[in-house]
């Protein structure tokens, strides 16, 4: 079953309120076997609501409807649906005298502009909001399925999970499962042609890639009958990818790069300390975003100034003045001198140019050195990232992590 989500209000189509229903909805229908293929958001102009309900009813199978179900005159949702199907609006006496007990409850006078949200598509049925005074709709025409919901997520939620989930299960006799893998120090075209077969000639599961600022990761989709028989078919699908990517793959569904590295460490007693200058903390916050991360993770320095690194970190004034604060060989004895005054097993350092300024032709923007300390010694590794300052501040985070991985596992540093 194919379903469109259609979201309305001016303020979602000028960019004023996120559209968070859509994202919402499109998570949850698969795990009911429907496939979303469209989203579309139109303002509140009820000529170009009826044409957008029209079209999603010439090619979808179910048809869902967030926001504009209030009392107001630009709350156009379910006139728009009954004008595009056809129908008239009535009144629904249940819809009707539920709202005006929530207004008793509230000790205050319910306006008469209220009433119009008890009206309801003729052959539609009212759904009950327990979070608000918008009703909901849901009714079959032509064998097409309309749900009408409100906006406010806090009602539109409970509303979908309790009185749509139920009636969808019974109109869908399969599931979607996925499972995403996660993927660092590969590119996603670099993956594709790895992958190979894998991807050209997928049926069910289907594979598809989508890259992220740093890493890319791998969504395996599986559509079937028995919940047994779609877990099957990704974990076959995911142990050729796997042998494939090896360690590249880092993690799966709602692991993080900095969880997984903190789960490594503690597996292994090791403790780390970051000294960043660039990146100003990031990646220690990355690092502290984490649940009991304290075992592992003892200190972060923000040395952002020359000073800073000499008095803070032991770098020598001398190697600043010969190679410059940006340099391999600065990297290096920030990463010595963290590792030493914090007492850690490893200390990880990055120095670099976040730009949008401080560029030059031998060091461009983006261009950042990473080092590592180890009880074994010290290496420095350089980078060159691109994008605007807060997108190259990540990749640098994001390749701390990744090398902090490699190191610990015992792999070749990309």
């Amino acid at each position: 079953m194919k379903c469109e989500i259609i979201a309305v209000g001016t303020e979602l189509l000028l960019g004023d309120i996120v559209n968070t229903n859509a994202q919402y909805i499109s998570q949850r229908l698969p795990d009911l076997g429907i496939d979303v293929y469209y989203q579309v958001v139109v303002g509140d102009n009820l000529g170009r609501l009826i044409e957008t309900i029209k079209l999603a009813g010439s090619r979808s199978d179910i048809i869902i409807t967030t926001g504009g179900l209030g009392p107001t005159d630009d709350d156009i949702t379910k006139l728009g649906l009954s004008k595009a199907l056809g129908v008239e609006m009535r009144l629904d006496k249940p819809s009707l005298e539920r709202i005006r007990e929530q207004f008793k409850r509230y000790k205050t006078a319910m306006p008469i502009i209220n009433e119009r949200q008890a009206y309801v598509p003729d052959g539609s049925k009212a759904i009950e909001n327990d979070n608000g005074t918008a009703p909901g709709t849901i009714g079959e025409y032509d064998n097409k399925i309309y749900i009408a919901l409100p906006g406010p997520p806090k009602e539109m939620i409970p509303m979908f999970e309790e009185k749509v989930v139920p009636f969808l299960k019974n109109k869908s006799d399969h599931i979607i499962k996925s499972h995403t893998l996660k993927v660092i120090g590969i590119g996603e075209p670099a993956i594709q042609e790895c992958l190979g077969k894998i991807i050209t000639e997928q049926t069910n599961p289907t594979v598809a890639l989508y890259a992220k600022d740093g890493e890319v990761q791998i969504r395996i989709t599986a559509k079937t009958q028995d919940p047994y028989l779609a877990d099957k078919k990704i974990e076959d699908i995911e142990s050729r990818i796997r042998n494939i990517l090896g360690a590249d793959i880092y993690g799966r569904d709602e692991d993080t790069l900095e969880s997984m590295v903190n789960q490594l460490l503690r597996e292994r007693k090791k403790t780390i300390a970051f000294a960043e200058s660039c990146t100003g903390g990031l990646i220690s916050s990355r690092f502290t975003d984490i649940p009991d991360s304290s075992v592992s993770f003892l200190n972060g320095v923000v040395s952002y100034s020359n000073e800073a690194k000499i008095n803070m970190l032991g770098v020598n004034r001398e190697t600043i003045n010969k190679y410059g604060a940006v340099s391999m060989e600065t990297a290096m004895e920030m990463a010595s001198g963290i590792k030493k005054i914090s007492n850690t097993d490893i200390g990880m350092s990055i120095t670099g140019i976040a730009g949008p300024a401080g560029g030059s032709e031998t060091k461009p923007v983006g261009l950042c050195f990473i080092g590592i300390a180890l009880d074994s010694g010290v290496e420095s590794y350089s980078y060159i990232f691109s994008g605007n300052r807060l997108k190259i501040k990540w990749q640098a985070s994001t390749k701390v992590l990744d090398i902090l991985r490699r190191a610990i596992l015992g792999l070749d540093i990309k």
